[in-house]
């Protein structure tokens, strides 16, 4: 079984070619951060090739950008041709069947949150019947629940890869 699933950010602008065949094709990387702290304690980052061809890589370049947040499935491939330089050279990429916008880099959010492609109206609870409602216990809402977890951590957007 070959399957691949992926959920992180364009490192850069996704490339739109055309190829001999009229087909279309688009070549981009994905920023993935690990689920795990290296032994520093720092979050790493592995950047992965994709490709993907026909109407979908033609969406892909036209409606996303460096930074857009995007889920891809598909599959690893992996293929060789010979360089410039007479040497075979090996490459390894994901061949992407499907994508889905989920949100975008300059939408004004933070670049740590999951904004959706289809920003509908938010969920409101006014409608729910009183009957189906159960209390919930309240705590102490004026403590500030963080007060013991230390300095603000200030990022720029120097500070991302991509």
């Amino acid at each position: 079984m070959n399957n691949v699933s992926l959920v992180g950010r364009l490192t850069k602008d996704p490339e739109l070619r055309t190829v001999s065949t009229g087909n279309t094709t688009c070549s981009f990387t994905v920023a993935v951060n690990r689920q795990f702290t290296n032994a520093n304690g720092e979050r790493e980052t592995d950047f992965i090739n994709c490709v993907i061809w026909g109407k979908q890589a033609e969406n892909l370049a036209k409606y996303c950008t460096k930074g857009s947040l995007i889920g891809v499935t598909g599959r690893i491939q992996t293929r060789n041709y010979d360089g410039q330089d007479g040497k075979k050279v090996y490459v390894t990429e994901v061949a992407a069947n499907n994508i889905t916008f989920l949100g975008s880099k300059n939408n004004g959010a933070d670049s740590n949150s999951f904004v959706p492609y289809n920003n509908g109206p938010e969920p409101s609870f006014e409608d729910v019947p009183k009957s189906n409602v159960s209390p919930i216990e309240t705590t102490d809402l004026t403590e500030d629940p963080f007060k013991d977890f230390g300095s603000e951590v200030v990022l720029s957007d120097d500070d991302l890869p991509f």
